[in-house]
């Protein structure tokens, strides 16, 4: 891929956010680290107080057994992802809206990249140039770089 001079790069998943520039040219990045974020986001286990909550009905007339069922648990730990997520495309938002940047490239794993589509804004939107579908997050800049030029 073509990462062209001055482009806006967010490398992003549940809990740490890189947001870099392109320094060089098309061919020869030279990717700068702006901003570095690193979201806690304590395990699922340590967010609960309770067990998930059981349902029961029973319905009237002898052809009908009461029944149980469990409800299913929320899963703290997605949530708080899902949170920081939202909080990246407000980031890319004001930046956008500040013409922060011109063009963009998102790389982020399928679920972090889904809840970003969401919550895109139109300006965000217009200037997205790609997204890689790829947690890059624990690679150094020069894997990164590299990545990149073969996505």
């Amino acid at each position: 891929m073509r990462v062209p001079h001055n482009t806006f790069i967010v490398v992003a998943d549940g809990r740490k956010m890189l947001l870099l520039r392109n320094e060089g040219d098309a061919e020869h990045l030279n990717l700068q680290v702006e901003r570095k974020e690193l979201h806690a986001s304590p395990k699922d286990v340590d967010q609960k107080s309770d067990l998930a909550g059981r349902a029961s009905s029973t319905q009237s007339g002898a052809q009908f057994a009461p029944s149980r069922s469990s409800m299913e648990e929320t899963d703290y730990h997605q949530l708080e992802e899902d949170r920081f997520a939202a909080e990246v495309a407000d980031l890319l938002k004001r930046r956008a809206l500040a013409n922060g940047f011109d063009t963009l490239i998102v790389a982020a794993p399928p679920r972090t990249l889904g809840e970003l589509r969401k919550r895109y804004h139109k300006e965000v939107a217009v200037r997205l140039a790609a997204e890689i579908d790829k947690d890059l997050t624990s690679h150094p800049v020069p894997q990164i770089e590299e990545a990149l030029l073969r996505a």
